[in-house]
């Protein structure tokens, strides 16, 4: 089942990245986050308004909200700093990059969740497991080499540097995941840590955007911003609860979930007509057929 709930949220997630290119076209970025991160607050409310104000209706449903403590609470928040220090580098990355290059490169976060689950929480991989890795990693190279034929370099350019910090630090927010995911409620996980998101976001927003906005890029709104949180919400929901089911791994779910690339990525080829398509499908071959080694391997 959990397998099953991998591979939804996986496309979900694909959805999400298009929309993410959307609403930044010609947009300011911070804003738009802002933006997207209200807009999945607002979806969310209502699920813990009901466990505060009339917990009957909700206790004992996937969609209850247990109350935490002060603790917990500072948790969660660490989760939502560690989650924007992703995104900030994610989306100026997505914006100035080509989505069908930015996206695949993100898509190999798993790899370093897998070798980070497997230091600290000692999952071990089996054979299939093990070549999935490797062949995902070997893609990931491959894709910046593709990045220098349109220009792209780790020497020159900064947006390169930026799509490999958010995948590092998503990288991260993924073992801290199933720390959290062994110990709290999913539901209470992803409707505390979006709010912190929103109040972190919008101090980031007063003190960096606004005093600058008139100099940059304007901030226009765009229905995009709310399918964002859409598709974020409904992916990060089937997520959460995919690792709170009996034999789940945070290495396989992660990878699969990363499978969702191809859906950015044949919009960056049609609709975007990006450059070097047939050799980023090669690589993103290498990533997908990496995915499915995973698959195989855990069944």
């Amino acid at each position: 089942m959990w397998l099953f709930l991998a591979f939804v949220s996986a496309i979900l997630l694909g959805s999400y990245e298009v929309f993410k290119k959307v609403s930044l076209e010609k947009n300011a970025v911070i804003p738009v986050i802002l933006v997207s991160i209200l807009f999945s607050c607002a979806i969310l409310a209502p699920f813990l308004f009901i466990s505060e104000v009339f917990p009957d209706v909700l206790k004992g449903g996937i969609f209850y909200v247990p109350r935490v403590d002060f603790h917990t609470h500072l948790l969660f928040i660490l989760k939502a700093v560690i989650v924007l220090t992703s995104w900030l580098f994610a989306y100026f990355a997505l914006k100035h990059l080509p989505i069908s290059l930015a996206s695949p490169i993100k898509a190999t976060q798993p790899v370093w969740t897998v070798v980070g689950a497997m230091l600290i929480f000692g999952e071990k991989l089996n054979g299939y497991q093990a070549a999935g890795v490797g062949l995902t990693l070997i893609s990931f190279f491959m894709f910046s080499v593709v990045g220098k034929k349109e220009g792209i370099s780790l020497k020159s350019n900064k947006w390169f540097w930026f799509i490999i910090l958010a995948t590092l630090t998503g990288a991260l927010s993924g073992l801290y995941d199933k720390y959290l995911m062994n110990k709290f409620d999913a539901m209470s996980v992803q409707v505390y840590y979006t709010f912190y998101q929103a109040a972190i976001m919008g101090i980031i927003t007063l003190f960096l955007w606004a005093p600058t906005r008139n100099k940059t890029t304007p901030f226009k709104f765009k229905w995009a911003i709310a399918f964002i949180s859409i598709f974020l919400v409904v992916a990060d929901f089937v997520y959460f609860y995919a690792l709170t089911l009996p034999g789940s791994m945070i290495s396989v779910v992660s990878t699969i979930r990363r499978s969702g690339v191809i859906v950015p990525f044949f919009y960056g080829a049609i609709y975007m007509h990006d450059k070097n398509i047939r050799l980023k499908i090669l690589d993103l071959l290498g990533v997908l057929i990496g995915m499915l080694l995973l698959y195989f391997g855990s069944r």
